[in-house]
């Protein structure tokens, strides 16, 4: 049976942003991108076929803007991560829960998820984390803690880290 998908494209303070949305939940998430073109694009080829729709999305859109602007935000979203390998669910599951503000190291997560010696294949899941930001693959730096590698460049990382680090709580 296929699922139905929707997607949203809205624009925050630091660009347009795609989500991507099964009857489960959130299945993807684009980072910032300069236009609503290339936020589509990014959602790849499942935006191909869903269709547009805002209101499952309202309260998501509404705290990715407050998120861009500086506002410690959460995400209780329900989440769609039937795409992923059970040992990517794992991996994206313990991600989900480190804290705003806080850091934690690849090999943390390896040791959460009882695979102390994955620690490069956790880093190969959370490369593969269609739920930037909701996932906080962000906050996984390298056990001396240098950034490691981000899907979205070093930059963004930095900026996603710095951003949070001087938000201001709502």
């Amino acid at each position: 049976m296929t699922q139905e998908l929707n997607y949203v494209i809205f624009d925050t303070a630091a660009g347009w942003l795609g989500v991507l949305g099964s009857t489960r939940g959130v299945r993807s998430i684009t980072l910032p991108q300069p236009s609503p073109q290339e936020a589509r694009q990014q959602l790849g080829d499942g935006a191909d076929r869903a269709t547009w729709k805002f209101e499952p999305f309202e309260s998501l859109a509404v705290r990715f803007r407050l998120y861009f602007d500086g506002h410690k935000v959460t995400f209780p979203d329900e989440l769609d991560l039937s795409p992923g390998t059970a040992f990517q669910r794992q991996v994206w599951e313990v991600t989900r829960r480190i804290p705003y503000r806080e850091t934690r190291s690849y090999a943390w997560v390896a040791a959460q998820i009882g695979k102390p010696q994955a620690v490069r294949a956790v880093g190969q899941a959370l490369g593969k984390n269609p739920l930037v930001i909701i996932i906080p693959c962000h906050r996984v730096l390298k056990s001396d803690g240098t950034l490691g590698g981000f899907g979205g460049g070093l930059e963004m990382k930095r900026y996603l880290l710095s951003l949070e680090a001087s938000a201001r709580v709502r």
